[in-house]
């Protein structure tokens, strides 16, 4: 089993949505206060070890608000693809975009 980030389950939303709702449910409501802090999520933790430190990675918040954002919405991902910059740099590189 090794070692889980729940950032990784958490900004997974808009490509795996069913997997990763039921990754959320069970570290919330199986794992609780094991795992849920002050802040939300703490930042690893692992089943097989007993271990759980409640310890927070600020940089673990900030992909679990843009991608819940994006499954809900899509702003951000369509706000990123209007920039001229990015359209530019994709045809260069030879991206396709369905869209």
């Amino acid at each position: 089993m090794g070692v889980i980030s729940p950032t990784a389950a958490l900004s997974s939303i808009p490509y795996t949505p069913e997997q990763s709702f039921n990754a959320i449910k069970h570290f919330y409501h199986n794992l609780g206060d094991k795992l849920w802090g002050k802040y939300g999520f703490y930042d690893a933790f692992s089943e097989q070890h007993d271990w759980y430190p409640q310890k927070y990675l600020a940089i673990d918040q900030g992909p679990v608000v843009v991608m819940i954002e994006n499954y809900r919405t899509g702003f951000l991902w369509n706000l990123f693809m209007s920039c001229p910059e990015i359209r530019n740099g994709l045809i260069k590189l030879d991206f396709n975009n369905q869209k």
